[in-house]
């Protein structure tokens, strides 16, 4: 009887334990269904290789972010002092981020492009919600949809107003070039043949802190091989600008152009502004330089916006409507061989380079300048890649003048060994005056580069253009007769003291500026609504 009872307490005790195995098990798979579930419900509206949050705010909920992936979801969190910037999709110094309250990107409607029936009748296309508006109404900056997808859809692959592929036979000389990877020759003439030319840009203001370190590199002892004084490009925003320097870097010969009024610093507001937007920071710094740095030849058609940020089809079609010849904002990414300027009539001939740029994507009446990006390896044959670098002082791993001076040689044979596409050398005037080791090696290497070569030049953006326009050898490009042009500037500056302004801007509030100019005093400190700085509105 013992042995009986023991028995049934054993089956008892086994029968519990198989029972409760099974209750494990099955909510064990219950929880792994709901985290299944949970997880395609996190997932179901996400694009591949989004992150998101879990919770909004600030602190770390604003340094933390996940994935989903095939494997699950992903986790990371942003080092400190950074947040996770959502629409960037990259974590930032915390003062830059301003989405920490969102925990996913916008999610934008689409319109209906490719549908197997046709939605709306020729000339037309559909919006997300099926509502036919003008096909030209796609992506021209407006909303015209009632859900705003007509401007949701507007790289250069979804466009429907897209600039068309280079046509060669359409596309010609002088007054458009293009080439389908956009490496080829202008006028087809062999690399050996083509004058090599090296434009040097400096960004920003003009004024005490960097004249000096201006006429110490183009001294007037620097000359190109036709006898021509060596040249520059200056993309100039105007405050703290020192106008007499401008007149006087202008009278030297060197291209004055612009690069904004105010210099926002939000880059946002450059990849977002309108056409009047551009026009009033643009074009009204041309005003403003036309006036107080007394440029009366038309010359400034020059652009480059703030921070490099692309400011899209609004950008240029600023510029067709006020006549600038050109733009240098737009990054190609390193390439060998590298890439020619090229107008933007047709689609541009490389990927639109950089986070969250906005490159333009219609056909607009505008060149090119484009920034071939520098490679940054001390040995190109044997160094791992590394991505390049536009801005010469955004190249991070220059620390020394030596390896300056081995950069700047690598990528002048890149350039020469090739297809001589220009060589762009862009600075902030610091970098040099900061570092005289590198100001040093720089001198060096241009003076160098002009004792052992014959074919090449140091000239300014427009001088490029114009070479492209009506392509010359080098021996016929001696006397060329756009280089030509302010070939050895003599004589005295336009004034030995000029009138020191101390100005005020309603649209400046609680700052007095010096303006610094050879012409009279305005009233006001010139600004956005007022570049002539007279006080009309």
């Amino acid at each position: 009887m013992v042995k009986l009872l023991a028995l049934i307490g054993i089956l008892a005790l086994t029968v519990a334990a198989a029972t409760a195995e099974v209750r494990i098990k099955r909510q064990a798979e219950e929880t792994t269904k709901k985290e299944e579930s949970f997880e395609k419900e996190l997932c179901k509206d996400k694009d591949a290789g989004e992150w998101f949050r879990l919770v909004a705010g600030e602190g770390d909920n604003c340094r933390d972010v996940i994935q989903c992936t095939s494997s699950g979801l992903q986790a990371i969190r942003c080092p400190a002092g950074l947040y996770f910037d959502i629409e960037k999709q990259t974590c930032d110094w915390k003062d830059a981020v301003k989405n920490c309250k969102f925990k996913n990107k916008e999610r934008k409607v689409k319109p209906l492009l490719i549908t197997d029936e046709p939605l709306c009748q020729d000339g037309f296309l559909a919006c997300g919600d099926g509502n036919c508006i003008e096909r030209g109404l796609f992506c021209n900056g407006e909303k015209d949809c009632s859900d705003g997808s007509d401007e949701n859809s507007c790289d250069i692959e979804n466009d429907p107003n897209r600039a068309p592929p280079c046509d060669e036979s359409v596309c010609q000389l002088p007054d458009c070039f293009c080439s389908e990877d956009g490496t080829t020759i202008p006028g087809s003439l062999p690399a050996k043949d083509v004058p090599m030319m090296i434009t040097i840009t400096f960004d920003d203001a003009i004024n005490n802190n960097n004249i000096d370190l201006y006429k110490e590199i183009f001294n007037g002892k620097r000359k190109n091989p036709n006898g021509c004084d060596i040249k520059a490009t200056y993309f100039v925003s105007h405050k703290y600008t020192n106008y007499s320097a401008v007149q006087e870097t202008h009278r030297k010969g060197h291209e004055i152009a612009v690069h904004s009024i105010t210099h926002n610093d939000d880059e946002r507001f450059w990849s977002n502004a309108t056409v009047d937007d551009w026009a009033k920071e643009m074009a009204g710094m041309r005003i403003i330089i036309e006036k107080y740095a007394n440029i009366t030849d038309n010359s400034v058609v020059g652009v480059r916006a703030p921070y490099l940020r692309v400011g899209g089809n609004n950008q240029f079609t600023m510029m067709e409507e006020q006549a600038f010849l050109y733009d240098s904002t737009i990054t190609a990414p390193l390439s060998n061989p590298p890439l020619w300027p090229y107008t933007m009539y047709f689609r541009m001939p490389h990927r639109c380079h950089g986070n969250l740029q906005s490159c333009p994507t219609r056909s607009h009446a505008v060149w090119e300048m484009v920034m071939n990006e520098l490679d940054r390896r001390e040995d190109p044959t044997n160094d791992e890649y590394l991505p390049g670098c536009a801005m010469v002082d955004s190249c991070s791993n220059i620390l020394t003048g030596d390896q300056f001076y081995n950069f700047l040689n690598h990528n002048f044979d890149r350039h020469y060994d090739q297809n001589r596409a220009p060589l762009g050398l862009y600075f902030h005037a610091a970098w040099l005056k900061n570092n005289p080791e590198f100001l040093d090696a720089f001198l060096y290497w241009i003076d160098e580069v002009l004792a052992n070569h014959n074919d090449v030049y140091f000239v300014t953006m427009t001088q490029v253009i114009q070479w492209i326009q009506n392509p010359r050898t080098t021996n016929e490009v001696k006397n060329f007769e756009p280089w030509r042009e302010k070939c050895v500037v003599e004589g005295q500056p336009a004034c030995w003291v000029p009138h020191s302004c101390k100005l005020t801007s309603k649209e400046v509030p609680g700052e007095t500026i010096n303006l610094q100019t050879c012409v009279r005093c305005p009233n006001n400190y010139p600004w956005m609504n007022d570049p002539t700085g007279d006080g009309f509105f």
